[in-house]
């Protein structure tokens, strides 16, 4: 396709939201777009890699709501792309709770202290809003459980870091359905993002753009330092043989330590790549910085010795490790939005509003589906056509004037500092990659 010397809109970074926006205009007759991309690949925080001669997914694993009455749009997207996936079902892995002199504790025992786990999160949620409603906290009960036991701990892991870090009802699984299913492709997840961009998305072979962008208006700066980012980390340890159990019920199972959240929750990577070897402990914020300061020898060290507490002494060694560092990826900053149990309406308005002629997207700016890869899809789509909008607004308000427009900007990621002497969009239609430093992931 032709260049064109100057573009209507600019959508700065190629995640899912970006790309899905830039869908929306393309198909709607604006050719014009200028994309900017930090990092060297599309995808944003769905980023593939090679471990173990499979393909792994660092970040975004899973596709989340299947199964319902209505469709989840990126369900419908692997299916139509042909993407291998493989159905996950979390609901044995509280009986496969190990302790630390490798027995497994008895399932009366473990669904017991699951039961009064979820009665204790409901309890802290509904204390948690009446807090926020109350002015008068003396006649607000305290929490009847607080976890102290190994199993506890874990147990309190899985249900807030891991698996119900949303209060419920679950917009998504009200949606579009409770299962859940790995995607197993080598590929990679990302591969849907290229077959959406394919047709209106090109690689620069111009320089680098590395500007920076200033968010400097004082109920948007409020909006985006209320959103915390969650730091969610897979690591994927290779062997030269599977010692762990494997069959029915067996995929994912828990360790119990004194300390929350210390490589407590595992899988196996034989369903979805039966003889890879390969076992994933996935660990969260706190670990997750700290295991990304550390050296990986030193984490494989670790999760050697959680294993051969669970499996014996006599286990073979990992062969090689893989740890992905979110927190430290200048570009990203974290694994995907995670707002405070009394975030409302009008915080999530207030997150995606434009400023000026500045446009915000992303999976933090959806109100049902934050934290998912279809809220940022659907995010995406919802910011394109707001752009549409908009510009079909300006021009119907153009009466006889050859005056070039002013870009519109669109930001699937909030960013202190980016894009910081953009005037006039001289510059041809690609893709480009630049050095944008991204403060936070909102």
């Amino acid at each position: 396709m032709e260049s064109s010397n100057r573009c209507s809109v600019i959508i700065i970074g190629a995640g899912i939201s970006g790309i899905s926006a830039a869908k929306v205009l393309a198909k709607n007759g604006v050719e014009d777009i200028l994309i900017l991309e930090a990092s060297d690949s599309i995808g944003g925080r769905i980023k593939k890699q090679n471990f173990g001669n499979v393909t792994v997914e660092l970040g975004a694993g899973w596709i989340a709501g299947v199964g319902g009455k209505q469709s989840n749009p990126v369900w419908e997207l692997a299916v139509q792309s042909g993407l291998r996936t493989c159905f996950s079902d979390y609901s044995d892995a509280r009986y496969n709770i190990y302790d630390r002199s490798g027995e497994i504790f008895p399932s009366g025992l473990a669904g017991d202290t699951y039961t009064k786990a979820v009665e204790s999160a409901m309890q802290k949620l509904r204390t948690d809003r009446d807090i926020l409603l109350s002015a008068d906290v003396s006649d607000i009960p305290e929490l009847s459980t607080i976890p102290e036991t190994p199993i506890e701990l874990a147990i309190d892991f899985i249900l807030h870091d891991f698996e119900m870090a949303e209060v419920e009802p679950i917009s998504t699984y009200v949606d579009f359905g409770e299962r859940e299913f790995l995607v197993a492709d080598e590929r990679g997840y990302e591969y849907l993002l290229y077959k959406m961009a394919e047709e209106f998305l090109f690689t620069s072979e111009g320089k680098i753009l590395d500007n920076r962008l200033k968010l400097n208006t004082r109920w948007k700066m409020e909006a985006i330092e209320k959103c915390d980012v969650m730091v969610y980390t897979k690591i994927f340890l290779k062997f030269p043989k599977k010692f762990w159990p494997c069959g029915p019920g067996k995929e994912f199972f828990i360790y119990a330590h004194e300390r929350r959240g210390y490589y407590t929750f595992w899988q196996h990577m034989e369903n979805a790549y039966p003889g890879s070897n390969i076992l994933v402990v996935t660990l969260t914020n706190g670990e997750s910085k700290r295991v990304e300061s550390q050296s990986d020898h030193e984490t494989m060290r670790e999760a050697m010795e959680v294993l051969k507490n669970m499996f014996g002494p006599d286990i073979p060694e990992a062969s090689d490790i893989l740890v992905p560092r979110w927190w430290n990826n200048r570009f990203q900053r974290g694994s995907y939005s995670n707002y405070p149990i009394y975030a409302d309406s009008t915080m999530f308005e207030n997150i995606k509003a434009p400023v000026g002629r500045i446009f915000f997207t992303g999976e933090h700016t959806s109100e049902r589906f934050s934290g998912y890869v279809h809220g940022g899809y659907l995010a995406g789509i919802e910011t394109g056509e707001g752009l549409l909008e908009e510009m079909k607004s300006e021009k119907d308000r153009e009466t006889n004037s050859k005056s070039i427009l002013e870009p519109l900007l669109a930001l699937t990621l909030s960013q202190t500092e980016a894009v910081g002497g953009l005037q006039t969009c001289d510059i041809h239609r690609h893709l480009f990659h630049g050095n944008t430093k991204r403060e936070a992931i909102l």
